[in-house]
């Protein structure tokens, strides 16, 4: 595979996929990583994490490649990475970024007005403050600070019952917005999704190289995740502690791994590179 006729591309979900759920530690895939990294495989971050957030990230990793952040509300190339313009892209801290979502400030306006109909049901980022994203999610001072960054989202705590979180969701929804539920806080914002962000990537890695056939790869734990998971050639569902695997409509070229985190993207990515033929 990823030779000259063909090019594996893998769009990742970070937070219980590629990353630990409790200590955000990614070694148990650190040999792979590199190992598809000298093949020439692109890793994605594919995140409700901010920009900021997987810059940092991605430091860690060691990877050069696109990112898409906030559940797809933005995608970013870095400068130089494709040599055709892309259209529709801003410049933004060495990145091309294609955004297509309301800004943070649209959703923390309707959270407010939505307080007086869910008294004491919720709380979220920006009420929180960095000291209360620390106690909601175990992540360090500055870990908080980078996930406070937000530029078109909102993560929400929900703390009501499960009835009342539909009908919040709904509400969210009738307001224009998307409610998507993740592994532990409903991220509230446009109407985007990583399927439709991973779309667009694609096309920008087809249009760099016309003769080759892409081969997409999707790994997610969470409802958030079910669009790219639908929308990749291959889906690769990564076992969560917090219960069972989301639904999916498709059946075909789809992997679940026993293991979970790190261990289980390490486990599921190996299957899905033997069933290839690409030797790692």
């Amino acid at each position: 595979m990823n030779g000259h006729d063909s090019l594996a591309i893998i769009f990742t979900d970070l937070d219980g996929s590629l990353l630990d759920h409790n200590n955000y530690g990614f070694e148990p895939a650190h040999t792979l990583l590199t190992a598809l990294e000298k093949k020439g495989i692109p890793v994605i971050p594919t995140s409700s994490k901010t920009c900021a957030e997987i810059m940092a990230l991605r430091k860690r990793l060691s990877n050069s490649h696109p990112f898409i952040s906030e559940n797809g509300a933005a995608s970013f190339i870095p400068k130089n990475y494709f040599t055709a313009p892309i259209a529709g892209s801003s410049l933004l801290n060495g990145f091309h970024c294609l955004s297509n979502c309301p800004p943070r400030q649209t959703w923390l306006s309707l959270l407010a007005e939505l307080q007086a109909t869910y008294p004491n049901q919720f709380t979220h980022f920006n009420v929180q403050g960095n000291d209360g994203i620390k106690q909601l999610t175990g992540l360090s001072d500055t870990e908080a600070a980078l996930a406070n960054q937000r530029d078109y989202s909102e993560p929400v705590k929900w703390l009501g019952n499960k009835q009342q979180e539909q009908q919040f969701v709904a509400t969210i929804n009738s307001h224009g917005g998307s409610a998507q539920q993740g592994g532990r806080f409903i991220t509230v914002s446009g109407d985007c999704s990583k399927g439709r962000a991973l779309t667009v990537v694609t096309q920008l890695y087809q249009d760099q190289y016309p003769s080759k056939r892409l081969i997409t790869i999707a790994i997610g734990d969470s409802v958030n995740d079910v669009s790219m998971l639908e929308a990749a050639d291959y889906a690769l569902l990564i076992r969560s502690p917090s219960g069972d695997f989301p639904t999916l409509a498709r059946s075909d070229k789809l992997f679940k791994s026993s293991l979970m985190g790190p261990a289980g993207w390490d486990e599921g990515v190996r299957q899905i590179m033997q069933q290839l033929n690409i030797s790692l």
